[in-house]
């Protein structure tokens, strides 16, 4: 498990522990194969419990298990039939483990597994205070309070009848359906329609902090007939997740609509991984999942699940991510109709903990050849590709945010990556025929807090602060425009790097640094903003932009700088094993961007150099650095790229 600490209170006789998100919530996704699988997503399904939603992105199907009813009993979002339970148990959850759950053979059931022509999305919520909750309960048919243990307020409630006779709705308290008193107002999980006002449902009774109340409504307590009831948390600075129990990381409320393609922009105070919505007032519509597993796009086409139907994984441009939360970019009933008030449930993206080990958060990988398709190992789910020729060319760069594929050595906008390279993988991008066979070298990032981040936003030509999730100064930013719509013309790279101070700026090609304040302002960045003037490489007014944050994170990566001397030096970047990437620029002076790696070779001998701002075939017969313990070494002589004697060099390093 990734969290950090058990913090005993002496107040009481209970152990308080600080997770992680990826502790209580995992999209995970996978191929069926019919036969026997394990899905191993990091969640403690054994000891703590919880919940398994499974949809299949390309047959239809929707299907709820939890530890609480135990393996083998299903339950159908679409439908309004009651609990599925299969005696074969290998048909469905066979078990739910410390770090996951195991699947069986599923024969005839496309709801987990069926064969291995069929994808699938699973969400995983733990049980854990502030967060998720689930219990079972009886119906009396009189009003009657449900106790349960999410231990703060209750944003969304789901309950569902699972035996006892005759069909039942899928019954939804959220906090966001009305302004005043949401616990006036039902929907259906199962249906389109808007809030319904009817009683006998929630006995007119906000749900507490330990318990909810179900009035007399067959569908939620019908005397006798047994139900399930899924409780979601809504943290408002209240959360105690991440390493110092202080972070929000699940929120439900409510926006509404402008029915323009630029929508209101909702404030979550983090970046989401997953958002459900529905529209709660004017009309009616579907329910709609997001993730950025399956594919949440700024700026293009969104890959977009029904939970009320038996529909496959559909796609457009609906939503896009912010820093700070997420705002709809089409006018549709679904997300957006002008003033229709809509309700909404987000899950931070995580981790929240600063990586310790740079396997799980970078990777390396080279390929021969992309004709067939090639899968560029990694080991987590990739959040930037950085890919370059070998025998010369363009570096590409692709990150997830926005499935978009730029050149490090030009100024030109982006084009779709959709035919280059796919993200929706656990451990792996799959990269697709596009480079001509090509032998490329492939690297690999995890966004993680005080190592990596990703942002996108729109340029005003005002000098300003732009939000991010680094959580840490900003050491190195890379700033690319994405599309000119300013009139400024195409966009360079444009670098901050620490080594340089405010105000001055380095770029993607060979020239030297040079002072203005109009890229990056004397007065640089925090660790939730960086600073940016008017200059409209990195603000055109209206031009989509995108910024790259790295930072030192100990033992893990290095942004540094260093002096030459005109002879061998040690770089010492703290490491316990060297470093397996290395990426050096001369910041007096004129030069290129050098790197270096461990896959290619970064030995006591000849390395394999390549350049990310030129076209340059790989340089294969230069002894230009060599391994050291805590870095590397710079073994090169007064070679202008790495170690002329007083002059400056920056570089960034990856344990």
């Amino acid at each position: 498990m990734s969290h950090v600490a058990r913090v005993a209170s002496t107040a009481a006789n209970t152990l308080t522990e600080k997770f992680d998100i990826p502790d209580v919530f995992s999209t995970y996704l996978y191929t069926g194969t019919g036969a026997a699988q394990t899905i191993t997503n990091g969640i403690d399904l054994d000891g703590e419990g919880g919940l398994v939603w499974t949809k299949s992105r390309d047959s239809g199907g929707n299907y709820l298990t939890d530890t609480v009813r135990g393996a083998g009993r299903l339950i159908s979002t679409n439908s309004t039939d009651e609990e599925s339970y299969t005696a074969d148990t290998q048909k469905t959850v066979t078990s739910f483990n410390i770090d996951g759950y195991s699947l069986g053979t599923d024969t005839g059931n496309w709801g987990h597994n069926f064969s291995s022509a069929y994808d699938y999305v699973s969400w995983t919520f733990r049980k854990a205070p502030k967060f998720f909750d689930v219990v079972t309960y009886t119906g009396t048919g009189s009003t009657q309070n449900i106790s349960h243990n999410l231990g703060t307020t209750v944003g969304a409630l789901i309950v569902k009848k699972t035996d006892g006779g005759g069909l039942a709705n899928w019954m939804v308290y959220h906090r966001g359906a009305d302004s005043s008193s949401p616990e006036d107002y039902i929907l259906y999980l199962n249906g389109t329609s808007d809030r319904n006002s009817g009683s006998g449902f929630w006995g007119g009774t906000a749900p507490t902090s330990t318990q909810f109340t179900v009035d007399t409504n067959d569908n939620v307590n019908a005397d006798g007939d047994t139900y399930v009831a899924y409780l979601f948390a809504h943290n408002d600075g209240d959360g105690d997740f991440g390493p110092d129990g202080d972070q929000d990381i699940i929120k439900c409320g409510s926006y509404t609509g402008n029915g323009s393609t630029t929508g209101p922009e909702i404030n979550l105070g983090f970046e989401p991984q997953w958002v459900m919505i529905k529209i709660a007032t004017g009309t009616t519509d579907q329910w709609v999942i997001f993730d950025t597993m399956r594919g949440l796009v700024t700026g293009g086409d969104d890959n977009r699940l029904f939970p009320n139907l038996n529909n496959v994984e559909a796609v457009g441009d609906y939503i896009e991510l912010t820093s700070t939360g997420f705002k709809p970019t089409l006018g549709a009933d679904l997300v957006n109709r002008n003033t229709s008030e809509y309700i909404y449930m987000a899950i931070r993206r995580g981790p929240l903990a600063v990586p310790d080990d740079a396997t799980k958060v970078f990777a390396i990988d080279t390929a021969t050849s992309d004709n067939p398709a090639v899968d560029l190992d990694s080991g987590f789910p990739v959040d930037l590709l950085f890919t370059k020729r070998r025998d010369g060319g363009d570096s590409k760069v692709v990150p997830r945010l926005t499935m978009t594929r730029m050149d490090a050595g030009s100024t030109g906008s982006e084009g779709s990556a959709s035919s280059f390279c796919e993200f929706d993988h656990m451990d792996k991008v799959v990269r697709l025929p596009f480079m001509g066979g090509a032998s490329t070298v492939d690297y690999m990032w995890k966004r993680a807090p005080s190592y990596f981040d990703v942002v996108a936003y729109t340029g005003n030509a005002t000098a300003r602060t732009i939000s991010h999730n680094l959580n840490a100064v900003p050491e190195m930013i890379w700033i690319k425009k994405r599309v000119n719509t300013d009139g400024g013309g195409g966009g360079q790279w444009c670098i901050y790097h620490s080594a340089l101070g405010g105000g001055k700026i380095i770029q993607f090609n060979s020239f030297a640094p040079y002072s203005t304040s109009d890229y990056f302002p004397s007065t640089q960045s925090s660790s939730d903003t960086f600073s940016i003037g008017t200059q409209h490489q990195v603000n055109g007014n209206g031009s989509t932009m995108i910024a790259y944050l790295f930072a030192t994170a100990a033992g893990v990566s290095k942004v540094g700088t260093y002096t030459g001397n005109g002879s061998n030096q040690d770089i010492d970047c703290g490491f316990s094993s060297g470093a397996r990437f290395v990426l050096i620029r001369r910041s007096d002076s004129s030069g290129d961007w050098c790197v270096y790696d461990t896959v290619r070779g970064l030995v006591a001998g000849n390395d394999k150099r390549i350049e990310f701002n030129t076209e340059d075939t790989e340089d294969t017969d230069t002894d230009s650095i060599d391994p050291y313990s805590s870095g590397f070494n710079i073994v090169q002589e007064s070679e202008a790229n790495l170690n002329v004697s007083s002059a400056t060099y920056i570089f960034y390093a990856i344990a």
